[in-house]
């Protein structure tokens, strides 16, 4: 028997020498004894702040005493101008601990999104293919849209339908899309919309009710279409002599027409761009601009706008003349370059806007060079 025994006892000696060599063994010691330490404490807790097991208080007493608000806190208050996120927890005084929250105001719209009603939340344009089933009605519930919306933004009526492969316009939002024509105003165009000025403003990211030019796509958002209204898209387009155009960079066509008379031009980043035609600079934005990235816009003879989007370093500025032929930037495209976190390729998206776009007649793979 004496055998058995010396042979369990060193296994054991052997175990126990493994298991404090072991780094886990004192991890999970160490989290059972703040657990255990954490429980005993929540009496006390819940005495010093005069809570018992039968109640629950909710307060915000806190945000009565002025000296909890100032700057030097954890976070300012609303009056401040500036909210940071809120803590859960505080200790007040006297060791108690309460939960504190900012007040915040809520519009409708925004408890809807908070309670799940909207299924969508984005801010760029989309071009929405026709897939087998789908309905005008169908295609503007799935986007979280009124079906007038839809209709509005493709111009069609309460009577048209559509076909499969067809290739629609969608907002991001109730409302409806203007394309600036010379002579507009914002006034008039919240005007004619039944809209509001700040409204269509804050949401096309505008910095004052003047910064809008020729050829610029503006959403109006809870704007209502007039019953006489002239159509969205113009196909009395000007006719242009064949050399008006050059072409705008080299590559291969990788999108035709779509999204208001523009074709995509694949090539690599950092490919030159070229003013397709001379005129003088509109505009320069970086960013996302609803999924267009950092674009410039063209003002030509004529009313016509030309448009540059996904572009990775631009070399001219609002109020620049340029000839045909000038460089003005360089192709962008791929996420993080053009900076709106959409597109997978190097591409330019030209755009032509009260003119027939020169590309147009190319087939998808076609390849343009520049002579």
């Amino acid at each position: 028997m004496g055998l058995p025994k010396l042979f369990f006892k060193r296994i054991g000696q052997a175990n126990l020498k493994g298991l404090f060599e072991n780094p886990f063994f004192y991890f999970g010691m160490t989290s059972f004894v703040l657990f255990a330490v954490m429980c005993s404490s929540c009496d006390s807790f819940a005495s010093s702040g005069s809570f018992d097991n039968r109640q629950i208080v909710f307060f915000n007493s806190f945000f009565d005493n002025p000296e909890n608000l100032n700057k030097d806190g954890l976070f300012y208050c609303q009056n401040d101008g500036i909210r940071l996120e809120t803590p859960d927890l505080k200790i007040i005084e006297n060791n108690t601990i309460g939960g504190v929250s900012a007040p915040q105001v809520l519009s409708p719209k925004v408890l809807g999104d908070v309670f799940g009603s909207s299924s969508q939340k984005r801010n760029e344009i989309i071009e929405y293919t026709v897939q087998p089933g789908d309905t005008i009605k169908s295609i503007a519930s799935d986007n979280g849209i009124a079906v007038n919306t839809l209709l509005w933004a493709n111009d069609l009526s309460s009577s048209s339908t559509v076909k499969v492969g067809q290739s629609l316009v969608v907002l991001p939002t109730d409302g409806v899309l203007h394309i600036v024509k010379s002579g507009d105003t914002l006034g008039a165009i919240a005007q004619k919309y039944k809209a509001e000025n700040d409204e269509i403003i804050a949401f096309n990211t505008l910095s004052n009710q003047d910064d809008i030019y020729v050829g610029d796509i503006l959403i109006v958002p809870e704007g209502t279409m007039p019953k006489k209204a002239a159509p969205i898209i113009n196909n009395n387009q000007t006719p242009l002599a064949n050399n008006f155009f050059i072409y705008p960079t080299s590559g291969r066509v990788s999108q035709r027409t779509h999204y208001y008379n523009a074709i995509d031009v694949a090539n690599k980043c950092g490919t030159p761009v070229y003013a397709a035609a001379s005129g003088i600079i509109q505009r320069v934005k970086y960013g996302y601009n609803y999924g267009g990235g950092n674009l410039v816009t063209i003002l030509h003879t004529g009313g016509i706008v030309t448009y540059y989007g996904h572009l990775m370093t631009i070399f001219v500025k609002s109020g620049d003349k340029v000839s045909v032929g000038d460089r003005i930037a360089l192709i962008g495209g791929g996420t993080g370059t053009a900076g709106d976190g959409l597109s997978t390729g190097c591409h330019l998206h030209f755009q032509v806007m009260g003119a027939t776009n020169p590309l147009a007649k190319y087939s998808i793979g076609t390849i343009l060079s520049l002579k």
